[in-house]
């Protein structure tokens, strides 16, 4: 029997809990369909798209919570969508060139800016316990796949960038869920990711750039940025969702189970096998994040 603790007492805190485990393991499906596209369609067009899928689904949401009242925090919620954006072309363009799980963990230097951030920005409590494994979890996701600047060059940044804008993303998140519905959220963040890449395509587009080329999509190439559309959309609903009722500092060492589900689709999709060192790195990973579970939902099994 599972008894939870004075942190998460309440079932709406259970639920999401369990969300986001869902989620994490989810979300990694995105960066393996883009890296699938990768060779013909661009980061930018990728990311168009999904923002595209997202706001139409989002659309008959954001329409039945503005009944009850208006938009707020307009320019944030703006910025997140943003955020969102920029960190989306960061990694689509990043695992073109590098192996699915290899980007991942790099990005894993996120949820210790997230819990870092937090606590700056948000004035959420910062405990040792959360500080400790979320540091030995981003220490776990370096094992996974040694990241070296000699072999990736300045590839290697590309991943870090995502996981700062992704970090500001997560701490707007948690800001905005209390006082916005997670449909609304969806909703702005994805129409202002879809304007935002939309003024970013039609003007670097005849640049040369590569991640902002646009062409048009094959029958199956629409198929697949569909499906990166909705996986998105679920995904970061859920996200949207459960910040409402879990600090955002909790949140960041369970996201480093996205790295079990990249490792996963890496394999299965491209071949790439983690060596034995990886797998210490997955293991620390996972017992970080149960760690605090356990410590922070005070679970008696």
């Amino acid at each position: 029997m599972i008894v939870m603790g004075r942190h998460l007492n309440s079932p709406p805190k259970k639920i999401a809990l369990f969300l986001i485990v869902f989620a994490f393991l989810l979300l990694p499906t995105i960066d393996a369909v883009a890296k699938l596209l990768g060779d013909s369609i661009s980061a930018g067009q990728i990311a168009w798209s999904r923002f595209l899928i997202q706001t139409i689904l989002m659309c008959p949401i954001f329409f039945w919570g503005l009944r009850k009242h208006k938009t707020q925090k307009i320019f944030l919620q703006f910025m997140r969508g943003v955020l969102i954006a920029c960190t989306t072309v960061l990694i689509f363009a990043s695992v073109k060139f590098m192996p699915l799980a290899e980007v991942i963990a790099i990005f894993f230097i996120e949820p210790l800016l997230v819990t870092m951030l937090s606590a700056i920005i948000l004035g959420e409590r910062l405990g040792w316990k959360r500080l400790t494994a979320t540091t030995i979890g981003f220490f776990g996701a370096l094992v996974v796949v040694q990241p070296n600047y000699k072999l990736l060059g300045l590839l290697s940044f590309l991943p870090f960038l995502a996981a700062l804008s992704f970090a500001f993303y997560m701490i707007l998140t948690r800001k905005l869920s209390q006082m916005e519905s997670a449909g609304v959220l969806q909703f702005n963040s994805g129409l202002s990711g879809l304007i935002f890449m939309s003024v970013m395509l039609a003007t670097f587009s005849s640049f040369d750039i590569p991640m902002l080329e646009i062409k048009m999509p094959q029958k199956q190439e629409w198929i697949l940025l569909i499906l990166i559309g909705v996986i998105a959309t679920l995904g970061h609903f859920i996200l949207a969702f459960a910040s409402k009722y879990i600090e955002a500092n909790i949140l960041a060492p369970f996201q480093y189970l996205e790295i079990i589900g990249a490792t996963f689709l890496g394999f299965w999709l491209f071949g790439d096998f983690p060596a034995p060192a990886a797998w210490v790195g997955i293991m620390t990973i996972v017992f970080s994040g149960i760690y605090v579970f356990k410590k922070e939902t005070s679970i008696t099994i």
